[in-house]
């Protein structure tokens, strides 16, 4: 009985003090901090063992024993800001499937209880403090609507520091991350093809439809596609023709 204590309460511990734990600082090299104290380290996805979606601001989906897959990730894809009008116009369509209104301030519509401020007047400091102060909500927030818990990965990913602002540059460095985990340089290359590559696309934003025509999240806390497949390829035939 003794020796079960321990374990349990070991296990507390090392979880965070309990599942109520939240992030709210990024500090050099990948960790962050929770308001708590507690150290948690960044893990890239060169295993794959993180998935990269988006799940359009719901976190709580990611519970689900049967949630949809996530997509690939491709080890050899280095997470630099990508540069080119072919990127910049795929960026303009998750945008206009993700937040076409607000674009780089765009807030969840669910959220009950807004920022004080616009997003991209935030630092990454300010964004996580609102998280943590508002529990129970969607989070998702810019552009390309970040949960918590990826806006906290790629953010360590790239080293941000928790006093940048959000601003629609480093939101911009932020979702590069995602389209290099989805093998952006590989579709570029011509060794992934279109479907293929919007297929992944669809698997971190659940705005974009995949080839089914429905959102991958489709039925998932009230996700579905914000657009048609014929729009999605149409657009994606224009910026890769080949």
């Amino acid at each position: 009985m003794r020796l079960c204590k321990l374990l349990c309460l070991a296990l507390f511990f090392a979880c965070g003090r309990g599942a109520g734990a939240e992030v709210v600082s990024l500090v050099p090299g990948g960790a962050l901090v929770s308001a708590r104290g507690a150290l948690i380290e960044v893990k890239g996805t060169e295993s794959g063992a993180t998935g990269a979606s988006l799940f359009a601001g719901r976190e709580g989906t990611s519970l689900f024993a049967d949630r949809p897959e996530a997509p690939p990730t491709y080890a050899d894809a280095p997470i630099v800001a990508l540069r080119g009008t072919a990127v910049e116009r795929l960026r303009a369509l998750i945008s206009a499937a993700e937040s076409h209104r607000d674009g780089y301030d765009a807030v969840q519509h669910g959220a009950r209880i807004r920022p004080g401020k616009k997003p991209t007047q935030m630092t990454l400091r300010e964004i996580f403090t609102w998280i943590e102060d508002t529990p129970g909500q969607p989070h998702a927030i810019g552009r390309y609507q970040f949960i918590p818990a990826t806006l906290r990965r790629v953010a360590g990913r790239i080293g941000a520091q928790p006093q940048q602002v959000f601003s629609p540059q480093l939101q911009d460095r932020l979702a590069d991350v995602l389209l290099a985990e989805a093998g952006w340089h590989r579709f570029q290359a011509g060794e992934l093809g279109r479907t293929a590559f919007m297929n992944n696309l669809a698997k971190i934003w659940a705005g974009l439809p995949n080839v089914s025509g429905k959102s991958h999240y489709e039925g998932y806390a009230g996700n579905k596609a914000s657009m048609t497949w014929a729009r999605f390829e149409a657009e994606m035939v224009r910026l890769a023709p080949g």
